[in-house]
């Protein structure tokens, strides 16, 4: 019996032991934001202050722009996402892009909503601070659900949609993020705010590529700092649980905003099923598939997304 006891106080030691070092490899406690700007938000990124947050932005190109293209990301993603794309449309048009609350250097919402209502109304609220009457919407992902959203409830404000592998449908996934998964588990709630493994952050990245071989050490920096920052954690949690997956069919369908829809074929977050759902509902839609690239086509190939907006702007 003694043996037994000694071979078990063993096991418990160890199992401890393990348990530590893996936290102390993994720990990654919150942020503050004035450590991350140096290295994510060089010029011409600026802060400016919308109910009660500073908005990381970037406003490029030509400034008497009349229709401004405003650019907005996915879930954890950043401004960042569109920078291969801004580099080629801010040429000849003038193009704003942002930090989402809850995402990004912009940080958590203050009063904690993170419904789709509420972002709305921050996006407006954006567009009022710099003076922008109408705009072209461009949205990936979460971002895109908020692009059609704001066609709906303010139509006057937005003369074109760009839907990037947009959320609104059921998503029928067949690859998930792994960190998208562990933070719907309120259980591991307190855990995951001051653990973050780096490889968990890879392996979310590389799911949603087409190509995983293009997820590069510089890009899995970016999106786990930016994870890091006071507040993004607790705001995914949130968002998770007050945003949850429905079926927005019967508002898609009243949509009338001229749009161009751009699909990633291998995209396994919000297959291309979806992508012909919108072209179908939107009666003045049209469809551009990238068959080889997955959720972020705006990142795997930038060129080939700017030219398909780029022609879908200039056609008669």
């Amino acid at each position: 019996m003694k043996v037994i006891l000694r071979v078990v106080a063993a096991a418990i030691v160890l199992l401890a032991l393990a348990v530590s070092v893996l936290v102390l490899r993994n720990w990654a406690p919150p942020r503050p934001v004035e450590s991350l700007t140096e290295r994510w938000a060089p010029e011409p990124s600026t802060f400016i202050p919308i109910s009660g947050l500073q908005v990381h932005m970037r406003d490029q190109g030509p400034s008497e722009d009349p229709v401004p293209l405003v650019l907005l990301h996915g879930t954890s993603a950043s401004l960042h996402t569109w920078e291969g794309v801004v580099d080629r449309l801010s040429e000849q048009r003038r193009v704003i892009s942002l930090d989402l609350p809850g995402f990004g250097l912009t940080g958590p919402f203050p009063d904690g909503n993170y419904r789709m209502s509420h972002y709305v109304e921050f996006l407006s609220a954006v567009l009022d601070r710099l003076d922008v009457g109408r705009a072209v919407f461009v949205g990936n992902s979460f971002g895109g659900q908020l692009a059609w959203e704001m066609a709906l409830d303010q139509p006057q404000r937005v003369a074109q949609l760009v839907l990037i592998d947009a959320a609104g449908y059921p998503r029928q996934s067949t690859s998930v993020p792994l960190g998208f998964k562990l933070a719907g588990i309120p259980a591991l709630a307190p855990l995951m705010a001051n653990i973050l493994p780096r490889r968990l952050v890879e392996s979310s990245t590389r799911s949603v590529y087409g190509d995983p071989a293009k997820v590069t050490p510089e890009l899995v920096d970016r999106y786990y700092e930016l994870t890091l920052r006071e507040g993004n954690r607790e705001a995914l949690r949130e968002r998770f649980k007050q945003v949850p997956a429905v079926d927005h069919s019967k508002r898609i369908a009243s949509i009338q905003t001229p749009t161009l829809i751009i699909w990633g074929g291998r995209d396994g977050l919000i297959p291309p099923l979806n992508a012909r759902r919108f072209n179908e509902d939107i009666t003045n839609s049209q469809l551009v598939m990238f068959d080889e690239l997955g959720h972020v086509p705006q990142e795997e190939d930038p060129a080939r997304v700017a030219e398909a907006i780029q022609s879908f702007l200039t056609a008669p």
